[in-house]
């Protein structure tokens, strides 16, 4: 198992904890801080899916032309934690 506390820059979101099992399937996500909403949405339709296939679809959202948002740096988060 892999943990990473990752510090997200650019958005309100202030910490992701990401956790990814040995075959890089993501077994849990929490944001702490940002939208509650949107990042709890994002956290349970992101569990059990592959750790590359979550990176390749969030990498690139803009959040109100921050250049980045939180699922995108989830995506950060989560290439680190394969690094790992």
């Amino acid at each position: 198992m892999k943990k990473i506390n990752y510090k997200p820059r650019g958005v309100c979101a202030r910490e992701i904890i990401v956790e990814v099992d040995d075959d890089n399937i993501v077994s849990s996500v929490k944001f702490i801080g940002g939208c509650n909403g949107n990042t709890g949405g994002i956290s349970m339709l992101v569990k059990g899916m592959k750790a590359e296939d979550v990176i390749q679809k969030l990498k690139d959202i803009d959040c109100n032309g921050k250049g980045t948002s939180c699922p995108a740096q989830l995506s950060k988060a989560l290439a680190e934690a394969l690094e790992q």
